[in-house]
C-alpha cells in the first residue's frame, strides 16, 4: 500500500521510517546534522513549494511536505488497519 504525501507523491508504506513535525525536529542538533547530510547526498525531495509542515523519513529518501504530520499519521494508520 502507498502513503500519499501530497501533490503527486506517494511512497510505499513499508519504506516509511518516521513522520515528524518540522517545527519540533528542526531545532534538534542531530536532526539538523542528518538533514544536512541528506541534502549533500541529494536525498531530500520537496513535495510542494508551499510552507513545509512535515518530514517523512524513508529508507532511501527524505520527503519535505506541506501535509501535517497528524494527517500523514492518520493516513498511515488507516493503511495499517486495512492491511490487517
Amino acid at each position: 500500500m502507498y502513503l500519499h504525501l501530497g501533490s503527486d507523491v506517494s511512497v510505499i508504506i513499508d519504506d516509511v521510517i518516521g513522520i515528524f513535525d518540522i517545527e519540533k525536529v528542526t531545532v534538534d542538533k542531530y536532526m539538523k546534522d542528518y538533514l544536512s547530510y541528506c541534502q549533500k547526498q541529494g536525498k531530500i525531495y520537496y513535495v510542494s513549494l508551499d510552507m513545509p509542515k512535515s518530514i517523512v523519513v524513508c529508507t532511501d529518501t527524505v520527503y519535505i511536505t506541506n501535509v501535517s504530520c497528524l494527517t500523514l499519521r492518520r493516513r498511515a494508520e488507516e493503511i495499517s488497519f486495512i492491511q490487517k
